[in-house]
């Protein structure tokens, strides 16, 4: 069992974490709240960056797990344990979602975050949202009552699967009934599938349709590849730190480092290629609905270079090649410290994309020929704020996660395995 020294240092990081987290949420709903009365999208755009950010890491982190049970993959036993003590904050991501969803319900102007909401708002041309042809053409799918349906349903796949998961990997430690790994293979086989499918419906509701007029149909891969490396880079941070507090000392190996790394390495590629190809194939269509998208993350309306020109550079620099070259070198995988600047860095540059994408669009005024301006780039307090208050609740929930189960599988069928894995 845990030991009182260990639980103690869990109870002690939880309880802290849930300071942070609640000092964080005031200070973001205040600006929340701002923004709210001024009808003002930015400060709100705080709250759904940090929620992206999270929820990104923790559903990776459910991927993960269900990947490695899919493929009967026996190393990774010991980490899939602490990704299970990470998906307990799905319940309170779905909690921290309602001021979100609270907007097209309660606020006068039910589309001041997502525009289509509202069909009075007006657009670029001098239309409004409900005389927009495009949106005609959407509106079955981009209504508020399906939106909400969706949220919900989104959030309840996730948990519901995560719980089961939780429920048959934690009850294995004391029965040792083997029937629970088999359960819990078969449920991946299907869950996989809802949770591709879940990713994409967020992805495209709660970030893409923050430009409704853009057509991509590769957005929901996009958004797999970046949760998957955000995973990624968060378990082998956490690993290393639950090494040295000693819950996992002598158990984390090298070997176990290095897999990992390998698989950094290669969602890095991926999502380069997702990333690319998407660009690729909008450049050469060169159809309006879907350029502007990435003209505005580049120009402005007058055709000079704005901030997200030096953030796209970042992020081809940053989030692909920096990482890339690093981690073909076998020590980054390898060198304990190596390896967690290389994830600590491929997190940041994973919150530099959601702003990337979330950010920038088109704001309407009848100062410009064109009728717009973009949004620019800016990183505000309320950001730092919600990113903290959001992140101190799943570590919260983590840590309480972590007394109701041993560091590791103890009776797992491949538990040995894992503990005696080599390069």
């Amino acid at each position: 069992m845990i030991s009182d020294t260990k639980n103690t240092q869990g109870n002690k990081v939880g309880m802290i974490a849930l300071i942070a987290g609640i000092v964080g949420i005031v200070i973001a709903l205040f600006g929340f709240k701002q923004g709210w009365d001024a009808g003002e999208v930015r400060p709100i755009m705080s709250w759904l960056i940090a929620l992206g950010f999270w929820l990104s890491i923790v559903v990776g982190m459910l991927f993960l797990v269900q990947i490695w049970y899919v493929f009967h993959a026996r190393w990774p036993t010991i980490i899939r344990r602490q990704c299970e003590h990470c998906m307990a904050a799905l319940p309170y991501l779905l909690l921290l979602f309602l001021p979100l969803l609270a907007i097209p319900i309660f606020h006068e102007n039910a589309g001041l975050l997502w525009k289509w909401m509202d069909g009075n708002n007006a657009m670029p041309g001098q239309i409004t949202v409900a005389g927009d042809p495009l949106y005609d053409w959407k509106s079955p799918y981009l209504n508020i009552e399906f939106f909400a349906a969706r949220a919900v349903g989104i959030f309840l796949v996730f948990i519901g699967i995560a719980a089961l998961l939780r429920k048959w990997s934690f009850d294995t430690d004391t029965t040792g009934n083997v029937a629970n790994t088999h359960r819990a293979r078969r449920l991946s086989a299907l869950g996989l599938f809802l949770c591709a499918i879940g990713a994409t419906l967020a992805s495209i509701d709660w970030f893409k349709s923050l430009e409704y007029h853009w057509f991509s149909t590769m957005y929901g891969v996009w958004f797999f590849a970046a949760c998957m490396r955000a995973a990624l880079a968060s378990i082998i941070i956490l690993c290393v730190i639950l090494a040295a507090k000693g819950y996992l000392k002598g158990i984390l190996k090298q070997a176990h480092r290095y897999d990992i790394g390998c698989m950094m390495l290669a969602f890095t590629v991926f999502w380069a290629y997702i990333s690319f190809s998407q660009y690729f194939l909008i450049y050469s269509a060169n159809i309006p609905e879907e350029v502007f998208w990435y003209n505005i993350r580049e120009k402005n309306y007058n055709g000079d270079l704005n901030s997200w020109w030096w953030v796209s550079m970042g992020l081809i620099f940053g989030h692909f090649l920096t990482p890339f070259l690093l981690l073909l070198w076998y020590k980054t995988k390898v060198v304990m410290w190596r390896t967690v600047v290389v994830a600590v860095w491929i997190l940041a540059f994973h919150l530099l994309d959601l702003y990337w994408n979330i950010i920038p669009g088109k704001v309407v005024t009848m100062d410009t020929t064109e009728g717009y301006l973009v949004r620019q780039f800016s990183i505000t307090v309320y950001d730092v704020a919600a990113l903290i208050g959001i992140g101190g609740i799943c570590i919260f929930a983590m840590c309480r996660s972590m007394k109701k189960a041993e560091p590791i599988p103890v009776r797992d069928p491949n538990i040995l395995t894992s503990l005696n894995y080599t390069e």
